[in-house]
């Protein structure tokens, strides 16, 4: 006989548009187990919950192939609601809570406890009171079991991240016949002692016989509460691991395990790359860029090289170029080609000398209704005063210059369009990415800082983006920094790759570091990079 699984997700397939985000994925849960979804962003864990919870994304897009079981049975789950009324409950990143409720009134909300009156006996249920009593009874219990100290007349606005996310935890479990519960990221905003006492909350709730799906890329958790998981990569079931048969390296190569395609083609390389020669600092650097903070580190790049700064979304590694460009507020120390820094002057870095391209081409790097020849020199004009006649107080527009510079800039980069004039925001993905780089190159800048440079691009434009940034710093020795989440693009342009996991700077690695190393380091494992 099979083993008696609460859940059965069989043959599970999703696709958006064309796009196939979950082939044939299985999952299997036993009752009381806790059992780990994990992957890279992208691998599909999120699609693969929103159709368990029947999540209306699901279903306004066509809706999904492959059968679900709860208790053996077949189940059509096409709402939250249905989701719910099958003991299905899930644990959201983003708080679902409402701020001027007391910890009862979130808890028992939408499943009020109430006593008859008078007027409900005339006029129906609706006019029912409030048992109050009853109800934060029910919520202390809740409270208590998951170990929250806090009195349940508690107001939630203002309260500690900490303490909602208990409190929608405590939501879900109060809910009678609760047979699954989903607990998407929830250790993300909490501290480690916080984290300490959820992981020993979920032990007690699975004591109970309730299942958890603990969706988490932190594998020191996963090793230390699971009982089982199962590794997705590109919408693909990689493994099904009991948690005690595995280590932390061999899930790290999992989740990231791949055929490293070329997509740099080899150059010569005639640079001499000297470790005591920085062209810019990074000490005690923070950045409060909301979902990419980064807590405190230091980083030196060595003028010359190209170094990649990875890491999953959300870890901190885009808010690092955000913070030196003064565009969120940051605090530390940074220090350029010898001079400081300001980070909270706007300006500062870009007029020292350090261009940027942004990670959202489209609302920050690029003026859409404008032409080619007007969005490269844009940046120069205003700080450099480039691309500009002077006749003492009075500047006017160089036009002959401006197109000069950005019909070179079309040769060089390789410009798919019609001419300078054509409109940027008519231009492919690709070459719109072309023109923010021949507008941070129209700077002459000591440092290069490129974030996301190939999202949202096809794979012909990614290669031939990437090899341009490697052939600039080639040919000019152009210092460059690329922060990107595709780790396969930094392996193949990279001299070093520093990965940021919870905002802090958890390994400086070698191209062709292990993907043990790789996983360990953008989890944020204390395992070391074992392998």
């Amino acid at each position: 006989m099979d083993k008696p699984y609460v859940l059965s997700m069989k043959g599970i397939e999703k696709e958006y548009y064309g796009n196939k985000v979950l082939k044939g994925v299985d999952l299997y849960i036993a009752p009381g187990e806790i059992h780990a979804l994990m992957g890279e962003n992208g691998a599909g864990k999120s699609t693969l919950m929103n159709i368990l919870f029947g999540m209306p994304v699901i279903h306004n897009t066509g809706g999904f192939k492959g059968v679900i079981e709860v208790n053996g049975e077949q189940v059509n789950i096409d709402s939250p609601q249905k989701a719910m009324e099958l003991g299905i409950g899930m644990v959201h990143q983003e708080f679902m809570l409402i701020p001027g409720f007391t910890v009862t009134e979130n808890i028992k909300v939408g499943r009020e406890i109430t006593t008859p009156t008078i007027a409900s006996s005339i006029f129906g249920k609706k006019l029912e009171a409030l048992d109050k009593r009853s109800m934060a009874a029910d919520a202390r219990t809740a409270l208590d079991t998951i170990g929250l100290d806090i009195s349940e007349d508690t107001m939630v606005r203002g309260l500690p991240v900490g303490y909602m996310q208990f409190i929608e935890i405590a939501r879900e479990i109060d809910k009678s016949g609760m047979q699954i519960l989903i607990f998407d990221e929830p250790t993300a905003v909490l501290t480690e002692s916080e984290a300490d006492r959820l992981l020993d909350a979920m032990r007690t709730i699975a004591a109970k016989g309730i299942a958890i799906i603990f969706i988490t890329h932190r594998i020191d958790e996963v090793m230390n509460v699971t009982d089982s998981m199962t590794v997705l990569r590109d919408g693909t079931l990689v493994e099904r691991l009991i948690t005690k048969d595995t280590t932390a390296a061999r899930i790290a190569e999992l989740m990231i395990g791949r055929k490293v395609e070329k997509l740099v083609e080899d150059t010569v390389d005639n640079r001499t790359l000297d470790d005591n020669d920085i062209i810019l600092s990074l000490r005690d650097y923070y950045v409060d860029m909301p979902g990419e903070k980064v807590h405190g580190i230091d980083l030196d790049v060595r003028r010359g090289e190209i170094l990649g700064i990875g890491g999953l979304a959300g870890q901190g590694k885009v808010g690092i170029p955000n913070g030196i460009l003064g565009l969120y507020e940051a605090a530390g120390e940074i220090v350029f080609d010898g001079e400081k820094i300001n980070p909270n002057k706007l300006g500062d870095a870009l007029n020292k000398g350090i261009a940027f391209v942004s990670e959202d081409r489209r609302g920050v790097g690029l003026l859409l209704e404008e032409t080619i020849e007007q969005n490269i020199v844009f940046s120069a004009m205003q700080v450099k005063e480039d691309f500009l006649h002077k006749f003492g107080p009075l500047k006017i527009f160089d036009a002959k210059a401006a197109k000069a510079f950005a019909d070179d800039m079309i040769q060089k980069l390789d410009i798919r369009c019609t001419g300078s004039s054509q409109y940027v925001g008519r231009l492919s993905g690709g070459n719109q990415q072309k023109v923010c780089l021949a507008r941070a190159l129209a700077l002459a800048p000591k440092l290069l800082i490129v974030s996301e440079p190939t999202r949202g691009i096809d794979i012909g434009a990614k290669k031939l983006v990437l090899e341009l940034l490697v052939k600039l710093n080639r040919e000019t020795g152009l210092t460059i920094i690329v922060v990107s989440s595709e780790l396969n693009e930094l392996r193949s342009l990279s001299d070093r790759i520093a990965i940021v996991s919870d905002g802090k700077l958890t390994a400086m690695l070698a191209p062709d570091a292990s993907d043990a190393k790789y996983g360990l380091a953008m989890s944020g494992s204390k395992a070391g990079g074992e392998e």
